[in-house]
């Protein structure tokens, strides 16, 4: 088991308890199979990371992405790692920079249902600030591009490609992602933003 209750506490402890939050989503075969691909060693989390320089924060492109399509950087600890250490690891993996996490947002139970098979998954999400490093992939196999964008960019037309495409996986990021501005927006300060900056 990646995420242990130990985990958890430790990070709750440094940046706070997160909202919790359950989601359902509809993916086809495919999706499905991506979450299988996904669990190993029971693998069954991600840890999402909304790092900001001011009022930009750092996206990212997969290959298998829509055209034009970014979202929050994201990927899995390893076993016995300690959140901050791997969403710090991770984040710099796909775009090259080095973050601070500030506060722990969210904590997203999602299940995906495809016919029988459901897939249980956990999203872990923090948001934080760029302190460092250079823009540009190191894991260059996984991630496309990363860029700087603007919340109206991923709230406008990121959100748009995403959804126009019509697959649960991608309706589950905009709907975390949705979820998590609102929750900025109402915290304010963790992130460096002020208070309506997001709305």
């Amino acid at each position: 088991m990646y995420v242990t209750g130990e985990i958890i506490a430790e990070a709750e402890a440094k940046y706070g308890v997160p909202e919790d939050i359950s989601m359902a989503f509809d993916i086809n075969l495919h999706e499905a199979d991506v979450i299988k691909g996904s669990r190993i060693n029971g693998r069954s989390h991600d840890v999402t990371v909304f790092a900001f320089r001011g009022n930009e924060l750092a996206v990212i492109r997969k290959h298998s992405f829509p055209t034009g399509a970014y979202r929050a950087p994201s990927g899995g600890l390893r076993p016995g790692e300690p959140i901050d250490a791997g969403a710090q690891r991770e984040f710099f993996e796909e775009t090259g920079l080095v973050i601070q996490l500030q506060r722990y947002l969210l904590r997203i139970k999602a299940r995906f249902t495809c016919g029988s098979r459901i897939e249980d998954w956990v999203t872990h999400i923090f948001c934080g600030s760029i302190i460092g490093g250079k823009l540009g992939p190191i894991d260059t196999q996984e991630i496309e591009d990363a860029r700087y964008a603007t919340i109206e960019e991923l709230q406008g037309p990121f959100r748009d490609i995403l959804l126009s495409n019509g697959r649960g996986l991608y309706r589950y990021r905009v709907a975390l992602t949705d979820a998590t501005i609102r929750k900025m927006d109402e915290l304010g300060w963790p992130c460096g933003l002020p208070p309506g900056a997001l709305s």
